[in-house]
């Protein structure tokens, strides 16, 4: 089965997995790029099959591929990343959310999803894309330049001196020549 966006589930035969291919439009890339916050975003496809799990579930089991582009944190010059990856969301009719006054630990299973009258394929590729694009994308060989800034007299701290254990050491070193002079 070829989508254009949206699979109704309902209309599926509960009997037997279903193959899904979406490539998304040129306007829809755009439109994903300003949802993602990102300057572009380019040859999004997603492939792979919906498979009925019991009664009333499905099981997406994708390969999502998509080219983003986005600005170097160091230059601001564009920086265009493949991804190419796996996906996997469950789709559950008895699917409950956590209550929002309530301390429960968060799952570590984040592939449940409930279920949908219709499953966008759209929004599963833009959420699987905000999760795996670089946080902190950089062209290569950009480095960022040092920078220090102290009062006049005042050494200026290094990394060095902001590790947590530093100031140990020091205090470490100050009572080994204590103990070589006694």
């Amino acid at each position: 089965m070829s989508v254009n966006r949206l699979v109704r589930l309902a209309t599926l035969d509960a009997g037997r997995p279903h193959d899904v291919t979406y490539i998304a439009t040129g306007e829809e890339c755009r439109k994903g790029a300003v949802l993602l916050g990102i300057p572009a975003l380019a040859k999004l496809r997603v492939t792979g099959s919906l498979t009925p799990k019991g009664k009333t579930d499905w099981l997406l089991k994708a390969h999502l591929g998509a080219t983003v582009t986005q600005n170097c944190v160091v230059t601001l010059e564009l920086v265009k990343t493949r991804l190419d990856m796996d996906l996997v969301r469950h789709f559950l009719a008895r699917w409950t959310e956590p209550e929002a006054d309530s301390e429960t630990e968060m799952s570590a299973d984040v592939s449940t999803d409930p279920l949908p009258d219709e499953l966008d394929i759209a929004s599963v590729a833009f959420e699987e894309i905000s999760l795996a694009i670089p946080t902190y994308p950089r062209i290569a060989g950009a480095e960022f330049d040092y920078f220090s800034a102290a009062p006049d007299g005042i050494t200026p701290l290094s990394d060095e001196d902001l590790k947590p254990f530093a100031a140990l050491k020091v205090l470490r070193n100050r009572m080994k020549n204590r103990a070589k002079r006694s």
